[in-house]
């Protein structure tokens, strides 16, 4: 399989070159990224719990699907891609702020992303891909922050970045 390679941007999200994933989180260079947020009616969120063979963070929780865009792909376009090929299910999606931050892994690698927030909503179970997803759960927003204080080692380290963004914005603007 031929590694992908990810979007290197600059601070205001130009591109400024391509570079094989692997190689960008050695370096810690600023990429471009995304990050999937499922609600359903009840205002939950599909949370999904990365393969036990992942490279990184293998077994550990995380929002429903996050990765990075292709040369010449969208943001929601991306992210439509990956919620498909993860999570098995086509769902509208809807861009709603980025960011920029900067995580580093327990193995040397660090994820320096501008990261594109998308929310969009699903009822039904999914049809997880085992070769990118160990199992998943709903949890309500509450739930999942409370859990986050209680047992942080259980989720991915952007993801407690990312949702504490998501919850400050959901905060300021009600959906």
């Amino acid at each position: 399989m031929i590694e992908e390679n990810v979007i290197l941007v600059n601070q205001n999200d130009e591109q400024i070159g391509l570079m094989p994933k692997l190689e960008a989180h050695e370096k810690a260079l600023l990429h471009r990224a995304f990050s999937v947020f499922i609600l359903n009616s009840r205002n939950e969120i599909m949370l999904q719990q990365r393969a036990h063979h992942k490279y990184h963070s293998p077994l550990l929780w995380t929002n429903t699907c996050c990765s990075h865009q292709r040369e010449g792909e969208t943001n929601i376009e991306a992210g439509s891609r990956r919620l498909f090929e993860e999570m098995g299910f086509k769902a509208e999606l809807k861009e709603l702020f980025h960011f920029i931050y900067k995580a580093p892994f327990d193995n040397g690698l660090t994820e320096h992303e501008l990261d594109h927030v998308m929310i969009g909503y699903y009822n039904e179970e999914p049809n997880i891909n085992p070769d990118e997803v160990e199992d998943w759960k709903w949890m309500s927003i509450e739930d999942v922050k409370a859990d986050i204080e209680k047992q942080p080692e259980i989720y991915t380290v952007w993801f407690k970045i990312i949702f504490d963004e998501f919850d400050h914005y959901l905060e300021d603007h009600k959906l």
